[in-house]
């Protein structure tokens, strides 16, 4: 029997690559016949970018650079040299992973470090960026990047405005773009599809997992929509709102008025890149899995892609992950994790022995 592993992430927990080791390990003591291969996967969330540059066997660079607060963090950058492309998960450096649940806060937090790591990749040579959107801890429209690649935001009296600090997006007034902003364009892989504003968009959906109080949305929401009018303005066009500008707290918004952007649902074009229907076809049985299967998951998360591909090819499907929502996606197993204490500080230790007991009592073929 040939069976293909390709989980996503666990979220806040397991990476893909992580999932994938301990599911093959517990695949082969079941079933020791078994021809396993290990194909993980990704949507555009937390870690994208990082999978891709290992499938590609791209020049990987560690680089020092700000957290959202400001603070030194060493984040990832993989880079081809041949088509002068970069890949880089927004997380690497802007993600909400690093924060204390006290210093979670969108009016200070900023996407400025990763717009270190972009112009630094364009030294290195790339003309192309493709950034993964998943896992950010901001809110800033890309505001704290652009900074960083040469758009100057200035307050009412001309004076540069200071990333990291209340001040910066609620003091913005003028935009200054210097001579040496870089020439790049941008691929931005979102997970999801949300707009930006509005009662389905960044602010209202995700603004409470980034800290935002819910009695600051609408104060918020309008500060943004000032600053959505200035960039507006400074490149004098109209904003027309779109699916997955609210992903990763309006990124791919701020980037739209300056540089060229392209926006792709991430599970597609990472199966595409990496070849996963070839896999697929080759698979007797499939096993995929995430932290936990919900609403959202078919609105274009990888596991939901993959059930409709490997259905397409006829192939059985295993999925793996917490949440009731999975019993009716049409899987031909599930596999139920139990929720996990997210505020303890094993949690990850926790994650990986629930996995392995849930798959030792109820894998089957």
């Amino acid at each position: 029997m040939k069976i293909l592993i390709a989980p996503n992430a666990f979220k806040g927990t397991l990476s893909a690559s992580e999932a994938g080791s301990i599911i093959e390990q517990v695949i082969l003591k079941k079933a020791p016949s078994a021809q396993v291969s290990l194909h993980p996967i990704a949507d555009g969330g937390d870690g994208t970018c990082q999978l891709i540059s290992h499938y590609l066997k791209l020049e990987r660079h560690s680089i020092w650079t700000l957290d959202v607060l400001g603070r030194p963090i060493c984040a990832n950058l993989g880079v081809d040299p041949k088509s002068k492309m970069a890949y880089l998960d927004v997380s690497s450096a802007s993600g909400i992973g690093v924060l204390k649940e006290f210093e979670k806060d969108p009016w200070i937090t900023s996407t400025f470090g990763t717009g270190l790591l972009i112009r630094k990749a364009t030294e290195l040579g790339a003309k192309e960026l493709v950034l993964g959107l998943g896992g950010s801890a901001t809110i800033d429209l890309g505001m704290g990047m652009l900074h960083a690649l040469g758009c100057i935001f200035l307050d009412d009296k001309g004076r540069e405005l200071i990333p990291f600090t209340s001040q910066f997006g609620k003091n913005a007034r003028f935009i200054q773009l210097i001579p040496t902003k870089p020439t790049i364009k941008f691929t931005c892989l979102c997970d999801v599809n949300n707009y930006f504003l509005g009662s389905q968009g960044a602010i209202s959906v995700f603004g409470a997992q980034k800290g935002l109080k819910p009695q600051d949305e609408e104060a918020f929401e309008r500060q943004c929509q000032s600053n959505i009018d200035l960039m507006r303005k400074k490149v004098k066009r109209n904003f027309i709102d779109q699916k997955g500008f609210g992903a990763a707290g309006g990124i791919a918004l701020g980037l739209s008025f300056f540089f060229p952007v392209q926006i792709h649902f991430g599970s597609n074009y990472f199966f595409e890149l990496t070849q996963l229907e070839s896999a697929i076809q080759q698979a007797d049985w499939i096993i995929t899995g995430e932290g936990k299967y919900d609403a959202q998951s078919s609105g274009g998360k990888a596991c939901f892609e993959l059930l409709k591909m490997a259905k397409s090819h006829r192939k059985k499907i295993a999925l793996i992950s917490s949440g009731a929502e999975a019993l009716s996606a049409g899987f031909d197993q599930v596999i139920r994790l139990p929720e996990l204490d997210f505020s303890d500080p094993d949690v990850k230790e926790i994650a990986k022995k629930k996995l392995i007991q849930a798959l030792e009592k109820e894998w089957r073929v």
